[in-house]
């Protein structure tokens, strides 16, 4: 799959997040719990101007757009530059201010460098970025900085599409999953 491509390209495994806390998840969140359903995981920084007024909305949008639907859409905040002011605590109060309700992940830093772990593990240019991973958790699609929210729905749309033609698990708990055919 080639990065920033607008089209959904073949299935790629996704190596998963390095989140070193959650706002806004239950206690034992992570994408395996999603599961069958398919996810926009959008990353931010909190002081990026650009994520500020397009990603972060962006996000908010294909949550009312796709309600009901089985997408989940996950945040990322991935801090490369600075640390010091973009704590949890800051996190936390800006999560509030900008009533962003979906699961926000804190990318987990790396040692010795300013690009946090699944950044700098999945190869991302910065933020904001869009990653959509379909039912199975394959990652389809990645892109940088601004896209339009027609392109993006219309991915998105495949993706459901997808799902919705071949049977997979439309949840799972500790206790097991269930199919839906």
């Amino acid at each position: 799959m080639q990065r920033g491509t607008s089209l959904l390209g073949p299935k790629a495994p996704f190596s998963g997040l390095f989140v070193s806390r959650w706002f806004g998840a239950p206690p034992d969140f992570s994408l395996s719990t999603l599961r069958g359903r398919v996810i926009a995981l959008h990353t931010f920084q909190m002081l990026c101007p650009g994520c500020v007024s397009h990603g972060i909305p962006q996000a908010q949008r294909l949550e009312r757009v796709f309600e009901g639907a089985p997408l989940t859409v996950v945040g990322l905040h991935t801090v490369f530059e600075h640390h010091e002011a973009m704590t949890p605590t800051s996190l936390e109060a800006f999560l509030l201010e900008y009533r962003i309700t979906h699961p926000v992940g804190v990318d987990a830093p790396s040692d010795g460098i300013p690009v946090p772990q699944t950044m700098s593990r999945l190869r991302l240019r910065g933020t904001p970025s869009l990653l959509l991973l379909d039912a199975e958790g394959n990652l389809r699609a990645s892109h940088f900085g601004r896209r339009d929210d027609l392109l993006v729905g219309a991915q998105i749309g495949a993706l459901l599409s997808e799902a919705e033609a071949s049977p997979t698990a439309e949840s799972c708990t500790p206790d097991g999953c269930v199919i839906r055919m």
